[in-house]
C-alpha cells in the first residue's frame, strides 16, 4: 500500500512539474485576457469553465487514445509538434500584428454592445482559446511521454499511473480557472498600458514558444532520416 501511495505522490509530482511549464495557466491566462474584455462576469465565469472543460476533456481523450488516434492516421508527434508549433507561431504573430491588434478590438467591441457577448466567444471558445493556446503540442507531448509509464504495466501499476497523471490534469484545470477568472483582477492594479505592455510580451512569447516546438519537430524529423 505504501508503495503504491509513493508511486501515486511520485509520477504526480512529476506529471505536475511537467505540465505546469507547457499549460502555462500564469502566461496563457495574458493572452486569453484580451478576447474576454467585454464580458461581464456570468458570461467570462462561464467561458472560462468551458475552457477548462475543452481542456480536461482534450488531455483525457490524448491520454487515453492518443496513441491510438495518431497511429489511425498515421502521424508522428514530430509532426504533431511541427504543426502546433505553425498554429502557435501564427497566433503570436497575428497578436503583434497591428492588423491582429485592430481585430482583437473589434471583437471587445463587439462582446461590449452585445451584453455578455458570450455568443461572439463561443466559436473561439475550443480554437484558438483552448487549443492551442491553453492546451497545445507541447501538452500533447508530454502527456504522451507520461503515459509511457503505463505502457506494459501491471493492472494496479495501471491504475496508480493513470489516475496519477488525471490528479495532475485536473490540478492544472483548476489553476487555468483561477487565472482565467482573475487575470483582469490582477490587471487593474497594473494599469492599462503595462496591460498592454504584458499582452505584447507574453504575444512575443508565445510567437517564441510556437518556434521552439516546431523547430524541435523538424530537428526529430531530421534524426528520422
Amino acid at each position: 500500500m505504501n508503495e503504491n501511495l509513493h508511486s501515486f505522490l511520485h509520477l504526480l509530482f512529476l506529471s505536475t512539474v511537467a505540465l505546469f511549464p507547457v499549460i502555462n495557466p500564469v502566461g496563457s491566462a495574458f493572452i486569453v485576457s484580451p478576447y474576454m474584455d467585454g464580458l461581464d462576469k456570468a458570461a467570462k465565469r462561464t467561458a472560462v469553465k468551458k475552457i477548462v472543460l475543452y481542456v480536461f476533456i482534450l488531455c483525457s481523450i490524448v491520454l487515453f487514445a492518443g496513441h491510438w488516434i495518431l497511429e489511425l492516421f498515421g502521424i508522428s508527434i514530430p509532426v504533431i509538434q511541427l504543426a502546433g508549433g505553425i498554429m502557435i507561431c501564427k497566433i503570436g504573430w497575428d497578436s503583434l500584428t497591428t492588423g491582429s491588434g485592430e481585430s482583437v478590438e473589434d471583437a471587445v467591441k463587439e462582446n461590449t454592445a452585445s451584453g455578455t457577448g458570450l455568443d461572439n466567444l463561443r466559436n473561439q471558445l475550443f480554437y484558438p482559446l483552448t487549443f492551442p493556446i491553453t492546451a497545445g503540442a507541447g501538452v500533447i507531448s508530454v502527456l504522451f511521454t507520461l503515459g509511457a509509464h503505463s505502457e506494459n504495466a501491471s493492472t494496479v501499476s495501471y491504475l496508480i499511473n493513470t489516475a496519477a497523471i488525471l490528479t495532475a490534469i485536473t490540478i492544472m484545470c483548476i489553476l487555468i480557472y483561477v487565472f482565467y477568472l482573475k487575470t483582469k483582477t490582477i490587471l487593474q492594479y497594473l494599469g492599462s498600458h503595462t496591460e498592454t505592455y504584458i499582452n505584447r510580451i507574453m504575444a512575443f512569447l508565445i510567437f517564441c514558444v510556437g518556434l521552439q516546438i516546431a523547430v524541435t519537430g523538424i530537428k526529430v524529423l531530421e534524426l528520422f532520416k
